[in-house]
């Protein structure tokens, strides 16, 4: 499997993630290729080529509808990314760490659970990161 960091290091596949991301907060069920093209400005062969390499690290998945295919953000790879991030911002912030508002429109069912599942898996991190440091008298 691809490193899931080579494949957000890519500012256009993280631009193509972010679409995927505000298309879903907004209710969509998938975005097709011509409407990210659309969205982002850039050529279809380009936006064809990312989203193979989103397939491949399964940060996406794809609806087929006749010849048009649907894509859709996939947020469980992303739970590599969050389990090394974590310890930086523990170590960065502890227990102050900023509240960050998302002004948006309230997530839809499989999103949320995404979020409560990235959220949980961050608080357990913390968990493991700060008993370690206790034991470390640090």
């Amino acid at each position: 499997m691809t490193d899931i960091f080579d494949v957000i290091a890519d500012g256009t596949r993280r631009d193509i993630l972010q679409l995927l991301l505000r298309r879903t907060s907004e209710g969509e069920t998938g975005t097709s290729v011509s409407q990210i093209v659309a969205d982002l400005g850039i050529s279809q062969p380009t936006v064809s080529k990312h989203l193979k390499v989103l397939r491949d690290a399964e940060l996406v998945t794809v609806r087929e509808d006749g010849q048009r295919r649907f894509y859709s953000l996939s947020v469980e790879p992303l739970e590599v990314v969050d389990d090394w991030l974590v310890p930086f911002l523990v170590d960065a912030f502890g227990d102050a760490a900023p509240d960050i508002a998302y002004p948006g429109a309230p997530l839809p069912d499989g999103a949320a659970h995404a979020a409560e599942v990235v959220g949980r898996a961050a608080a357990s991190a913390k968990h493991v990161v700060t008993t370690a440091l206790k034991r470390l008298g640090a």
